[in-house]
């Protein structure tokens, strides 16, 4: 008898996962997918609350294949997710958390997606139940793009279909020496090496819950644990992608998501040891991987945050990051007839601290909020140097170009 090979493996893994692996199993139970093309592969890590039960009774009733596999606890998410894809069979697999659920019918839409199209990676729409949600990748259903094309950079979870030939041909596995960002490292590579992303942002296939008990998967640790994760995913992107734009444009991802939050807020209330320790982390991240690239397409109170970690600058950096706290508003300067915006935060042409200007400047797209501002870059410099030439021409008794010569 020939076993016919499923289409998607859904890999669940599984620590302390009560009640909420309850509903997590049914959203699997209730796909439309045929249940002989799903396979699912369940790891129970080191469990005590009845979760590794509660796993082996949903494989002994349900239609689809399910295998249960119980371990010691590893610690994190990475561990149960690498036993489960070293045992999957289906030609996509699916990382699902058992404290989340499927939306319906989302592994049939993901798979129809993939095959449609060729793709090796499928976003399908995300919702939260109790938590935020990543939202700015939404906007539209994409039957193909890639990482530079779009914003799926800003959504670096596991939650993803991924097709298992990707993943297999490249070795890819989750970092288990990672305590947090694990995912980002492998949903980035996998973005890097995919032959094309697909997203579906009209149809919610992925429901993520927020524990009332504040308890997940991933453990959140300390503060280094953060750097160890945008060194991890600053050194990927170094990796694969050559210096230059499209570098540039990954690179913001962990700047602004990983690296950043160590410098806001609460940074005002470390302690000063702890205030050294976090740009000791952050020295040599900066000196490798930050640039003018990068820093032209944040924000200024961002650019100005990182430029100011950069140089190594506690004592100006303070004063900037209880500006943030405390939600002022810098006042906006305009120049060169409204072409040039510049927002003045703390030290702005303050001499002794020596900041260049071009740090407070805000690019089009945060200085379109001002009123006054007029957005010109080369093209209207170059209508403006074609306007002043046809003057010259028209004073010195010369011919404007498709017009009458002037008379003598």
């Amino acid at each position: 008898m020939t076993v016919t090979q499923p289409d998607v493996t859904v890999i669940i893994g599984a620590y302390e996962a009560m009640p909420y692996l309850v509903e997590c199993l049914a959203s699997v139970e209730a796909q439309t997918i045929d249940p002989e093309r799903i396979e699912v592969i369940a790891v129970d890590d080191g469990s005590t609350d009845g979760t590794g039960e509660c796993l082996e009774e949903f494989a002994a009733r349900v239609p689809m294949s399910v295998t249960v596999i119980r371990q010691e606890n590893s610690g994190g998410p990475s561990g149960p997710r690498n036993v489960g894809l070293g045992k999957a069979a289906g030609r996509y697999v699916f990382f699902l958390d058992a404290d989340d659920r499927l939306g319906p019918e989302a592994l049939e839409r993901m798979v129809a997606m993939a095959d449609r199209n060729g793709t090796d990676v499928v976003l399908g729409r995300v919702e939260g139940v109790n938590r935020t949600a990543p939202k700015s990748m939404w906007g539209k259903t994409l039957d193909r793009t890639d990482v530079f094309s779009s914003n799926i950079k800003f959504t670096l979870s596991a939650q993803k279909l991924f097709r298992r030939d990707l993943l297999t041909r490249h070795n890819m596995r989750f970092d288990e020496s990672l305590w947090t960002g694990e995912d980002a490292l492998f949903t980035m590579e996998a973005y890097l090496r995919a032959d094309g992303v697909s997203v579906i942002a009209d149809h919610t296939c992925y429901y993520l819950v927020g524990r009332d008990d504040g308890k997940h998967v991933t453990k959140s640790g300390g503060y280094t644990l953060r750097f160890d994760s945008a060194r991890a995913l600053m050194n990927l992107i170094a990796e694969l992608v050559p210096a230059g734009d499209r570098r540039d444009l990954l690179m913001v991802r962990p700047f602004l998501i990983t690296l950043l939050p160590q410098f806001g807020p609460k940074y005002a209330k470390d302690s000063e040891k702890v205030r050294r320790h976090k740009l000791e982390l952050a020295a040599p991240l900066m000196a490798a991987h930050w640039s003018e690239g990068v820093a032209r397409r944040l924000k200024v109170e961002e650019r100005l945050r990182l430029h100011l970690v950069a140089e190594q600058r506690p004592e100006l950096l303070l004063p900037v990051v209880e500006f943030v706290k405390a939600k002022k508003q810098a006042a906006a300067l305009l120049e060169k007839k409204g072409r040039r915006v510049y927002l003045a935060y703390p030290h702005f042409r303050d001499a002794a601290a020596g900041i260049p200007d071009s740090v407070y400047l805000a690019e089009p797209r945060e200085a379109r909020a001002f009123p006054g501002y007029r957005e010109g870059g080369v093209d209207s410099f170059l209508r403006r140097a074609v306007r002043k030439a046809r003057r010259m021409l028209k004073t010195s008794g010369g011919a404007t170009p498709g017009g009458r010569a002037a008379a003598a």
